[in-house]
């Protein structure tokens, strides 16, 4: 049996994409392993699909003055010592990153192992942590045509973010009555991420009386940010978050309002869903978001509209664009390739595992030829 080691965490973005490509891996014969972090949001998530997971310490390398630049450093230095344990032990014939902090020691041991490295790199140019796994990678991973200038040459490939298949399971009907909707109208779906975003629910609020005249609304507001003020009603709900239920209510979506993460805009992709990106500011973000939204709008998925300019009219209006020009957005995401990355990383993930075993079937000979003529020359 042939045997992989995802790693990802962090946030869930650096994990759900992992879960999205377990299936296939089963169903081709892998036995699996996930490394994370002792307590990161990956744990949970892996330990209830029944994966071995295997914690290590993890630090953060930041770009900014913090004490824990000090301390952190020797975390790194004791995950890459308990890394290299749990590779030895289980001898995985290839590991699959998704990025995040606790990626780097997983990827830093596995290339002095020399056990072959493919990466992802979920938005338009890599973070610190892809920027010190790259060199060590066979494969990297894209989502964007933009992304390829910023990688080295041959080891690129636009693959699209792995989407869990679920997503295209979901049934509007059932979010009809999930959400309390009398009338069908078009639905408007808002997403600030997991913690939500507190300039958008407030623009959303503002124009809830306007935006209701029109549309049901489905507000996930994100923890702690419902608003007592606007409760539910025949045409609005609000939650603080979806887990199960997401598929159906995107099912259901007519237009989307979501942050520019690029697994959750690579998600609305894939199920055609036109939307509204409003990207995190520079002052909270490195700008990653900003430039998947561009490259989004240029391709014609979707409609930006920056953060430092949302307020209740230009948000109305944004909505409102998007929803009555819908088909020719979902014309243009109906052109993209970027449909079947299960297939295609799980194919780089297959011919490099077998690369390494072929490798490891060779060796393996060369040794029993050896303690053959050993014998013989006794």
């Amino acid at each position: 049996m042939k045997k992989i080691v995802l790693t990802g965490g962090g946030t869930a973005g650096h994990v759900t994409p992992n879960i999205a490509l377990i299936p296939t891996l089963k169903e081709k014969g892998y036995e699996i392993h996930y490394i994370g972090s002792y307590n990161g949001i990956e744990k949970k998530l892996i330990e209830e699909l029944d994966i071995p997971y295997h914690g290590i310490a993890t630090g953060k390398l930041r770009r900014y003055l913090s004490l824990k630049n000090l301390t952190d450093p020797f975390k790194v230095i004791k995950g890459l010592n308990e890394v290299g344990r749990i590779l030895r032990k289980i001898k995985p014939d290839v590991v699959f990153s998704k990025g995040g902090f606790v990626a780097v020691p997983v990827v830093v041991a596995a290339h002095a192992l020399k056990i072959p490295c493919i990466i992802h790199e979920s938005d338009m140019t890599p973070g610190l942590a892809n920027k010190i796994a790259i060199p060590r990678a066979v494969k990297v991973c894209c989502n964007f045509p933009e992304t390829l200038d910023k990688l080295p040459e041959g080891k690129a490939v636009v693959t699209g973010t792995p989407i869990r298949k679920e997503l295209f399971e979901g049934d509007s009907a059932k979010a009809m009555t999930f959400c309390g909707f009398k009338e069908a109208r078009p639905t408007l779906l808002i997403i600030g991420g997991s913690t939500g975003s507190v300039r958008v629910n407030e623009a959303i609020w503002s124009c809830l009386d306007e935006i209701t005249k029109k549309f049901n609304v489905i507000h996930l507001c994100g923890k702690d940010k419902t608003n007592k003020d606007k409760p539910n009603t025949e045409n609005y709900v609000q939650f603080e978050y979806i887990k199960s239920e997401l598929a159906d209510l995107l099912s259901l979506a007519d237009v989307v309002v979501s942050r520019a993460g690029a697994n959750a805009i690579c998600e609305l992709l894939a199920l055609k869903k036109p939307a509204v990106l409003i990207p995190l500011s520079l002052e909270a973000s490195r700008g990653d978001q900003i430039l998947n939204a561009r490259s989004f709008e240029k391709s014609g998925y979707s409609k930006l509209l920056e953060e430092e300019n949302v307020n209740d009219a230009s948000l109305l209006e944004a909505i409102n664009e998007v929803y009555d020009n819908r088909e020719s957005y979902i014309a243009a995401m109906n052109t993209t390739h970027q449909t079947d990355a299960i297939n295609i990383i799980v194919e780089l993930i297959d011919a490099n595992a077998k690369v390494k075993k072929s490798r490891k079937e060779k060796k393996k000979k060369l040794s029993q030829s050896k303690t053959e003529t050993d014998i013989e020359n006794s």
